[in-house]
């Protein structure tokens, strides 16, 4: 499933193209959760981000697209694989498969809380914390996966931080000290902008220290085991991530 810095680089993608505000004037796909005769004629306002949300605004509703686990797009170009959702312009195509689209009524901004999206400019880390508190008694693996707290947070970002923080995944806030918290937190937007940066470079894997290692950087065996409520694969080192109880 893309994390959050892998939609921001779609979203550079296409604004990288200077559509400005380009026409619909084709649209394709098997997608039945929208009209797709809507689309034709409406100008688009802007592309946006939100965690694991692509978001194609127009003036009175969005597009919403959501790549689940398998989900894929190309600019430009196409591939034998059913397209989901295509739009054509002028001068250019998009060309979206295996996902899901939802077409959303109103001010995209009313919407969405751009302050849990760790890509944000409007990033809130006190929120965050805040929040996390809020819930002493879950388990800080399922926590970090929870798109209303961490937009755009996944699987490889969670395991990453929590071994960065040194925090054992089935640790629970209300054990975990504040500073330890604050620091998780901030890791959570630090590796994700990191995460983009390696991802442009086609070196994210290299820089892996837990996810899908066998030792963490200390020589110590990494754990892999299912955890939490969601069931989530994860890998910690026992050595070096202390469970907070």
């Amino acid at each position: 499933m893309p994390e959050g810095p892998s939609i921001v680089i779609l979203r550079d993608q296409i604004k990288a193209l200077n559509l400005g505000k380009p026409e619909v004037l084709e649209v394709a796909g098997y997608v039945k959760t929208i009209d797709k005769e809507q689309l034709i004629g409406e100008k688009i306002k802007d592309f946006k981000s939100w965690g694991k949300h692509f978001l194609i605004c127009f003036n009175d509703f969005t597009i919403r697209i959501h790549f689940m686990l398998f989900g894929t797009y190309l600019i430009n170009a196409y591939k034998q694989t059913p397209l989901a959702l295509g739009l054509t312009f002028k001068k250019d195509e998009l060309n979206f498969y295996t996902c899901k689209v939802e077409l959303l009524e109103g001010n995209v901004d009313e919407l969405y809380d751009w302050r849990v999206d760790v890509m944000a400019d409007e990033w809130d880390e006190k929120l965050a914390v805040k929040t996390l508190r809020e819930h002493p008694d879950s388990y800080i693996c399922d926590l970090l996966l929870d798109q209303h707290i961490f937009a755009g947070v996944g699987n490889i970002i969670k395991n990453e931080v929590l071994y960065r923080a040194r925090i054992h995944p089935l640790s629970k806030p209300e054990k975990i000290p504040l500073k330890k918290l604050r620091e998780l937190v901030r890791q959570c937007q630090q590796y994700s902008f990191e995460f983009l940066k390696w991802k442009k470079e086609n070196t994210l894997s290299k820089h892996w220290e837990v996810y899908k290692q066998k030792e963490c950087p200390n020589g110590h065996k990494v754990e892999k085991k299912k955890t939490g409520k969601s069931n989530r694969q994860t890998y910690y080192c026992t050595e070096c991530q202390i469970k907070c109880a």
